[in-house]
């Protein structure tokens, strides 16, 4: 297994958790003045019942196989969200993952599907958020390139929104846009421990945007999930849809995201494709 996931990758995200706590958030109160922020170690061991020993080799990356009743405990003591829990125990199982069949062709169903959905933008991405189909509504909204089923290399959704200076202009809230993002990409990254290819593209994102740099090794954790979105386009003024994320059962790597727009904006795109 390469370095991307790993018990460092565990530690790691458990040390980052106890790190944004304070002993006030876990009622625990002290007079003492701390030189780090954060809970101790053994702060963490005694809220979660285990040994001070036994916590420390699980965020040393020792070889430790900590059980569901541990990580719960864990889970618990850190005030992990929903979304944090769920990546602790990818972790932990990481050892255990295989990788997933990756589908290279992509039916005329789906494409049809796709493009069937005007004028609500509507695209696919696969596990390392490349883009793969997506419609005239959803390349003029997110300035993708002009379709092509055989488009190589291929737009990447992240790198795009951290790099692309036309996002930051449209986007007043724009880090904290690109936080969730890393957030969320995190999230999916769990699920492929031994790609290769994903553990190059961090690095690769890393070089080339200083958020993301700055923003990854803090673990923060999310999950896509459906949501309303109001957004002020150049031009045409605010924009609104229901955001919907579906799971693709034949392509288990693949998501289908959909804007499905109001009619006064779907007039507005209509207008413009």
């Amino acid at each position: 297994m390469n370095n991307f996931i790993t018990q460092n990758s565990l530690g790691e995200f458990l040390r980052a958790c106890r790190q944004r706590l304070t002993p006030e958030q876990v009622g625990m109160f002290t007079n003492t003045r701390r030189r780090t922020p954060g809970l101790r170690r053994e702060e963490v061991a005694q809220l979660a019942n285990i040994g001070v020993s036994w916590y420390t080799s699980i965020e040393q990356g020792k070889d430790v196989h900590p059980s569901n009743q541990v990580l719960e405990s864990l889970a618990k003591a850190l005030k992990l969200s929903d979304d944090e829990r769920r990546y602790l125990f990818l972790l932990s199982k990481s050892d255990e993952m295989e990788e997933s069949e990756v589908y290279k062709e992509l039916s005329i169903g789906l494409e049809r599907t796709v493009f069937a959905l005007e004028p609500n933008p509507a695209y696919v991405i696969d596990k390392y958020w490349d883009l793969l189909i997506w419609n005239p509504a959803a390349e003029f909204l997110f300035r993708f390139p002009s379709y092509s089923a055989g488009i190589n290399p291929k737009l990447n959704l992240l790198h795009q929104f951290l790099t692309d200076p036309f996002k930051k202009e449209i986007n007043s809230d724009w880090e904290e846009k690109a936080k969730i993002m890393i957030a969320r990409f995190r999230a999916d990254c769990a699920r492929y421990p031994q790609d290769d290819r994903l553990n190059d593209m961090i690095e690769k994102f890393k070089a080339e945007s200083e958020l993301f740099r700055l923003w990854w090794p803090r673990y923060e954790v999310k999950t896509i999930t459906d949501c309303h979105k109001l957004w002020n386009y150049p031009q045409i003024g605010e924009l609104e849809f229901e955001h919907v994320n579906l799971q693709l059962s034949d392509y288990p790597d693949l998501k289908l995201m959909i804007y499905t727009a109001s009619p006064s904006t779907a007039e507005k795109i209509r207008q413009k494709i």
